[in-house]
């Protein structure tokens, strides 16, 4: 039996858009989004070469909604992402916020994604 592999899914925060133009955060975020730059032609043309219908936007929903009260990544977490990429510490990429996190997941029968700073996820 063959296994293929999925892309990883990625949610990047605002904050790490925004980390852009702060000089704290610039560094890693450029950085983050110019290692998505260096992915092969081909890779980053898959995306270019899709029919429309077999793009997703991710956005609000209903089910998104529900989980809004109870924490920041509600959509992410619905979307099924892998990881969330933040530079949001006080609400998201906190140690006590993530275990809130993977608490309601558990309880809402939702598969919890890993949580990082770009700091973490990019190569020095």
């Amino acid at each position: 039996m063959t296994t293929v592999k999925r892309p990883l899914r990625v949610y990047a925060d605002t904050s790490v858009f925004g980390g852009c133009y702060d000089e704290e955060f610039k560094a890693e975020s450029v950085r983050f989004f110019d290692e998505l730059e260096l992915a092969p032609d081909a890779v980053r043309g898959v995306l270019a070469g899709l029919p429309p219908d077999q793009v997703e936007i991710v956005g609000t929903s209903p089910e998104s909604d529900g989980l809004r009260g109870a924490y920041h990544i509600a959509v992410a977490t619905v979307s099924g992402v892998d990881l969330v990429v933040s530079w949001n510490f006080k609400h998201i990429v906190h140690f006590e916020k993530i275990g809130g996190y993977e608490g309601v997941n558990s309880l809402r029968g939702y598969r919890s994604p890993r949580i990082y700073s770009p700091r973490e996820v990019v190569t020095p």
